[in-house]
């Protein structure tokens, strides 16, 4: 009987169950960037500052007006197919506040669609009035660390 073609099997299938466990937990690379993409449709940036992120181009990427100038450590990962998103980043001296994240009860939201390992679990008890831009965050601040999420609906009267 010739082994050969179950040795391969058996290795193809070692191989494949490898990456499928390793590849979701590497740093952001291009390999795991595309399968994000493609897979997943998914992608992510990480921005030191609030002046590093872009102002203009690629929509998805550009910050919502009520982060403060000062914030540090961005990180933003967006649904490929539809407005979702996940945005995490830490204050600075400017606190989380203003017109454009009012007092009162948040709407009803279900949780983020997306996954990110950088975002915990469990936000619902410190969630906040939500956030409003183009479009409305939930938002939770633990200290000085913001975490807030959108599923793409529209702000009243933003324009689409």
């Amino acid at each position: 009987m010739n082994r050969r073609p179950l040795v391969v099997a058996a290795a193809t299938v070692g191989v494949l169950a490898t990456a499928a466990f390793a590849l979701p937990n590497l740093p952001p690379n291009p390999l795991s960037d595309a399968i994000d993409g493609h897979v997943y449709k998914e992608k992510g940036k990480r921005f030191a500052t609030v002046a590093e992120a872009p102002t203009r181009g690629d929509r998805a990427f550009v910050l919502p007006s009520w982060i403060p100038e000062d914030a540090t450590d961005i990180r933003i990962r967006v649904h490929t197919t539809d407005q979702a998103r996940l945005i995490r980043f830490d204050l600075g001296a400017t606190p989380l506040d203003g017109p454009r994240c009012p007092a009162g009860t948040p709407r009803r939201m279900d949780g983020p669609e997306l996954g990110a390992r950088w975002w915990p679990g469990h936000l619902r008890a410190e969630v906040r009035p939500e956030c409003r831009d183009r479009y409305q965050y939930q938002v939770a601040v633990r200290g000085k660390r913001v975490y807030a999420w959108t599923d793409g609906t529209p702000s009243p009267g933003a324009r689409p």
